[in-house]
């Protein structure tokens, strides 16, 4: 009998130490998707703010001008966008990280 219940306890050892890894994993990976959709948020304001370039000769000022005219859009509930336009001529900062996120 004491044999059979440190066998059962090997099992759940080995049963909870598979559990903890399988948590550990789901969070990294979930960790992973956000980052690509955080890059994907900065690869799209990116792409209109260069085609307000191509078609208007200029960048735009801010995130409202490509949101009315290039339709841009994104949870802005779940990610925060710093947009820096210094002039009309040179490329903004564009900085994109998920709100509540690292």
């Amino acid at each position: 009998e004491e044999h059979m219940n440190r066998r059962d306890l090997g099992k759940i050892v080995i049963i909870a130490a598979v559990l903890i890894l399988a948590v550990m994993l789901t969070g990294r990976i979930a960790g992973m998707h956000s980052k690509e959709e955080a890059g994907m948020v900065n690869d799209a304001i990116r792409k209109a703010t260069l085609t307000c370039y191509a078609v208007e000769g200029a960048y735009p000022e801010d995130l409202e001008y490509l949101r009315e005219h290039y339709h841009l859009a994104y949870d802005e509930e779940r990610f925060l966008v710093t947009y820096n336009s210094f002039a009309s001529n040179r490329f903004p900062d564009i900085y994109v990280v998920e709100r509540g996120g690292d």
